[in-house]
């Protein structure tokens, strides 16, 4: 595997709306799939098949002509504050959602979002022609696609899982305009080729677009190097996903007390899994440190963290102060002062304070996980991004008390890529998918240290979350 293009996906603010930037982002991938073909040509090998993952719940709203109503909005935005509760008091309760869809209740879902967008502007929504995922919006563009992949699409809230259908009796409640919601195509679904436009400007004629798992982070789990059904995996980057593969749905209150959502998988499966904050706490503060001209490398902030005192000070990520982008360190301090501890005096001990309640967070999600599964899962492979991050790594080992397997880091693309040999017929399933790139890929193992102390860090732990 080679990385072609790399690039940023920054949001931007516009007229008081935080907004993606579409054009730019389409822009860049059509850069990379142009040097792609180059060196594909040139090594004798053509390209293929072509296969798009990306977040989930944003979407993009088409006209008739299939152009793009507006950019499309970040989930991020403040539009769907206090938009959770509305719903749930005016519209739809909540157990009646969940009964219906399964999905974890977080503001930024798609669900709400379009509850928001249908308030301030029913006519705009209903006058839209289609709404496509992110992943799909792509498809549109290169190929002229108009189907929702069906990992992605669960991402919404507004998705069947045991029908592998939208949820239409919800999308009537909630008076969204049925016609917006386009049909759903299951992961390894052949979209067909590329516009001619676009294989002109690529050079990527004869190459045929799949639906992967289109869902970043199905992909990711596709890709998780597991050996047998009892583990659970951590796909780790600004968003860390904590959960298992389970072949139903799990929808009863148990799940519903807990939170934990049921997203589409690949292959059949579905993920059973919560979403934590994750590394966006330390990217936002990293971004702070920069506007303040104290910028570092990541090796330079781990090495700052490693030599902070452990556990002096924890903050439960999942609230919702540290949602906004913004001066992540000054609300870390003047939280960690609310709740009568010490506020960490420095950047290594900011750093420390994240990467150690992550740790315990998912500790916290892997008991929960294993209630709700009935079974011990005992080992936990962390993918993506934060595979690389030792000191989460080991922290992780250390609260949770069982072996880390971290890596690959690009456990996204990789899934992505067996997906498109699926679907092609050159790998026959998910279990022969995951030996290839376990023969391909080395994890770094890392064995738990447990110590009283992190016994001590979990009641504190437990004290901030039943406190929010």
């Amino acid at each position: 595997m080679q990385e072609i293009h790399r690039f940023p996906n920054d949001p931007i603010m516009d007229g008081g709306t935080l907004r993606w930037r579409f054009d730019d982002l389409l822009q860049n991938i059509l850069r990379g799939l142009g040097e792609g073909s180059s060196r594909a040509r040139a090594a004798g090998s053509p390209a293929q098949t072509l296969g798009i993952d990306t977040w989930g719940v944003d979407y993009g709203l088409l006209n008739a002509n299939g152009d793009l109503i507006e950019t499309p909005v970040h989930y991020r935005d403040a539009r769907t504050n206090d938009m959770m509760e509305k719903v749930f008091r005016e519209e739809v309760p909540a157990d009646e959602i969940f009964a219906e869809t399964g999905i974890q209740f977080m503001q930024l879902n798609t669900i709400f979002q379009l509850v928001a967008a249908r308030r301030a502007d029913s006519a705009k929504l209903s006058g839209a022609h289609r709404l496509l995922l992110m992943g799909d919006l792509f498809h549109h563009a290169l190929s002229g696609a108009v189907r929702a992949e069906f990992t992605n699409a669960t991402t919404t809230q507004l998705c069947n899982p045991r029908t592998r259908d939208w949820a239409w009796p919800l999308i009537e409640r909630l008076q969204l305009p049925r016609h917006l919601f386009a049909p759903i195509a299951e992961p390894g679904t052949r979209l067909g080729p590329l516009r001619q436009e676009i294989a002109d400007r690529t050079r990527l004629h004869g190459t045929e677009l799949i639906a992967v798992g289109t869902h970043d982070t199905a992909s990711a789990v596709a890709a998780v190097p597991a050996t047998g059904p009892d583990f659970a995996y951590i796909s780790c980057g600004t968003w860390s996903l904590i959960g298992t593969e389970v072949r139903e749905p799990v929808i009863n209150s148990e799940a519903r007390a807990l939170n934990f959502t049921n997203e589409g998988g690949v292959f059949g499966t579905f993920r059973l899994l919560k979403n934590v904050m994750g590394l966006w706490l330390l990217q936002e503060s990293e971004r702070q440190w920069e506007r303040d001209g104290q910028a570092h490398t990541w090796d330079q902030l781990i090495a700052l963290a490693e030599g902070a005192t452990p556990l002096v000070s924890l903050i439960n990520p999942d609230e919702s102060i540290y949602f906004p982008p913004g001066d992540m360190p000054g609300r870390i301090r003047a939280r960690c002062a609310e709740t009568g501890q010490p506020p960490p005096a420095d950047h290594g001990a900011i750093a420390r304070c994240i990467l150690e309640s992550l740790a315990l967070a998912f500790r916290d999600r892997l008991r929960s996980l294993e209630k709700l599964c009935g079974r011990k899962l005992s080992v936990l492979h962390i993918v993506g991004g934060g595979a690389r991050n030792r000191l989460l790594c080991q922290f992780t080992a250390d609260a949770c008390g069982v072996p880390v397997h971290a890596g690959p880091v690009e456990a996204t693309a990789l899934g992505n890529i067996g997906m498109q040999l699926a679907a092609s017929g050159r790998i026959s399933g998910l279990e022969e998918l995951r030996a290839t790139i376990a023969r391909s890929e080395q994890p770094t193992i890392y064995s738990p240290r447990p110590t009283p102390a992190w016994e001590d860090a979990e009641r504190r732990f437990a004290a901030l979350t039943q406190s929010r």
